[in-house]
């Protein structure tokens, strides 16, 4: 595969043309001989970088879920950021992810997952679990520090992300609301939900 600046540039030209792509003509619909035109490649030249659609599919939802996972690895154990500040950090993180630039490689996410091997789709689930792990440590600390009620921090933490995916649905850049007020509400919304009364 290609090295150095220009070949990172290009193959990242490839994912998010791919992702854009796929998400408007669908998975299957979109040929490699698609993808190279709208890169302004040569069919052959995406060879050199990927092997096969399936994986120009799974780099991008792995990229999307490091995205999202990443940033938030730190929070379930540092115990100088508190709970309620950790969970206004995973929303945040999670919400401009889901409704920023990429959000039609978020979108796709919801149909992807069928369209990858067995071996591929377990790696990307594991990072999606690795992120309700994470989240909910983040509830259980709360609990057990006393600052959030005792619920069950699984629905907690599957209701907190529903709201999110939900908001891809009606957001748009051009609307009332912006993404960090949407990420305000919902941790607001969140915390009504936890915060011991």
């Amino acid at each position: 595969m290609p090295a150095g600046k220009n070949g990172s540039a290009q193959r990242n030209a490839i994912l998010q043309k791919s992702s854009v792509l796929f998400w408007e003509k669908g998975y299957a619909e979109t040929s490699m001989k698609d993808i190279a035109s709208a890169c302004g490649f040569r069919p052959a030249n995406i060879y050199n970088y990927f092997d096969k659609k399936e994986t120009i599919l799974f780099e991008i939802l792995r990229g999307e879920m490091d995205d999202i996972v990443g940033p938030i690895r730190r929070l379930a154990d540092d115990d100088s950021i508190g709970p309620a500040e950790a969970l206004k950090a995973v929303i945040d993180n999670h919400l401009r992810h889901t409704l920023g630039e990429r959000r039609g490689a978020m979108l796709l996410f919801d149909v992807g997952l069928n369209n990858l091997s067995s071996a591929s789709r377990k790696k990307i689930v594991a990072l999606r679990d690795e992120y309700d792990t994470l989240s909910i440590s983040i509830i259980r600390r709360g609990m057990e520090s006393g600052a959030f009620r005792d619920v069950d921090p699984q629905m907690a933490v599957f209701s907190i992300s529903s709201m999110i995916a939900r908001s891809r649905i009606w957001y748009s850049p051009k609307g009332k609301y912006s993404i960090g007020a949407i990420g305000d509400f919902i941790f607001d919304f969140a915390m009504k939900g936890l915060e011991k009364r």
